[in-house]
């Protein structure tokens, strides 16, 4: 069966939603890069997967809905999406719209993630 990037990001996503936080570190490659305008830009899968596990430190009841997937390039995909949060500590509603382009490697592991929020959070 051919690898299909859209169908890849869907299962990713899941796993961020489930804060499987083994299977999400099992998708990306050791170089992987991680960019948004939230966090910055992230290099290899060590500080992705700290700044993944701060973000949910603060925002575990995170929900998250994709309104659009889509297969880019066969090893590429975007998807358009928005969550909403409460920050753990102080109560504060996190809302976000954003979309995120994310690319494999031959072997299906993540090897770029770019995420761009429609507005500034």
């Amino acid at each position: 069966m051919a690898f299909d990037p859209a169908e890849e990001i869907e299962r990713f996503h899941a796993a961020i939603n489930a804060l499987d936080f083994a299977t999400i570190e099992g998708y990306f490659a050791e170089d992987a890069t991680y960019v948004s305008n939230g966090v910055g830009s992230l290099s290899g899968r060590p500080e992705i997967m700290a700044a993944f596990r701060r973000y949910f430190d603060d925002y575990p009841d995170q929900t998250a809905e994709n309104s659009l997937v889509e297969s880019l390039t066969p090893l590429s995909g975007r998807a358009v999406w928005s969550l909403r949060a409460t920050h753990s500590r102080t109560g504060e509603p996190l809302v976000r719209e954003g979309e995120e382009t994310i690319t494999f490697n031959e072997d299906g592991r993540i090897t770029r993630v770019e995420v761009t929020d429609y507005k500034d959070f």
